[in-house]
């Protein structure tokens, strides 16, 4: 997933909605997503207005491999503002670009220590269901980022919108989990833009579809989805009384335009 400089976990450390205790967790390299907003959540932080979060992160960033930064920031899809950062700390970008990968730069925090010694998926799944309601935010996003697959179908849902954006951050969150999110009735509009956003899941069809005819992506984006679906699809969304009224309309006024073209075609 491309994301930049403004995905949605970013977005909330850039808008300041988190919690102390998490940007401490963060600056010491303990949340783990995607190497490129970890790198982001660190330059963010390393201006941060509290002392001490700022003097970690600068301490974490420092820490960092110099060699693997600069083959990272080297990358074509490196936003100009993170590249920048690293260039005034006296990094600048190798010639020969990091190969793709979205696993995190540094990890500091173990999640088989946070569930109990957990080790396998089913253990720790087990253990994160029995703690789930005593959990605080940075635990539920530690699991978010570095849980299993079950976890991440649960906190998805979680109303702390820090949380369900590190489900999207998480480094093994693939295209399956990403259209059975879509097609989640529960789910909050926030993720279903984000993902609606993302040039990468939207290659997929199915995710595509999903965003469509779930009733809580906002309408002016599931209009502008509809354009892709084939016809068959299109027709079916005609006489769905799940969707939005304004939706249906839209796919009526397709599917008439359809069967006229048609129509014209085989007379000429």
């Amino acid at each position: 997933m491309e994301y930049g400089l403004g995905t949605p976990m970013l977005d909330c450390f850039r808008r300041d909605e988190v919690t102390r205790d998490l940007k401490v967790l963060a600056a010491q390299g303990g949340v783990a997503p995607r190497r490129l907003e970890q790198l982001g959540i660190l330059m963010l932080l390393s201006s941060d207005s509290d002392t001490e979060i700022k003097q970690t992160a600068e301490q974490t960033l420092q820490n960092l491999p110099t060699k693997v930064v600069a083959d990272f920031i080297a990358r074509a899809d490196v936003p100009t503002e993170l590249r920048e950062f690293f260039v005034k700390r006296g990094i600048s970008p190798s010639d020969t670009p990091a190969p793709d990968s979205d696993d995190p730069l540094i990890d500091t925090a173990s999640l088989e220590q946070e569930l109990a010694g957990a080790t396998t998926e089913e253990e720790k799944t087990q253990t994160f269901q029995q703690r789930l309601s005593s959990m605080t935010v940075p635990e539920k996003v530690k699991c978010a980022t570095k849980g299993t697959r079950e976890m991440r179908a649960i906190l998805i849902r979680d109303p702390n919108r820090m949380v369900s954006a590190a489900v999207l951050s998480c480094p093994k969150v693939n295209d399956a989990e990403i259209e059975a999110f879509c097609k989640m009735g529960n789910v909050s509009e926030d993720i279903l833009r984000s993902i609606s956003k993302s040039r990468g899941w939207t290659k997929n069809y199915a995710v595509v579809l999903a965003l469509v005819k779930n009733s809580k992506t906002p309408v002016a984006i599931t209009m502008n989805l509809m354009q892709r679906l084939n016809e068959g699809d299109v027709k079916k969304l005609a006489s769905d009384r799940n969707v939005p009224e304004a939706l249906r309309l839209a796919a009526r006024k397709r599917n008439v335009k359809n069967q006229t073209g048609g129509k014209r075609g085989t007379m000429e």
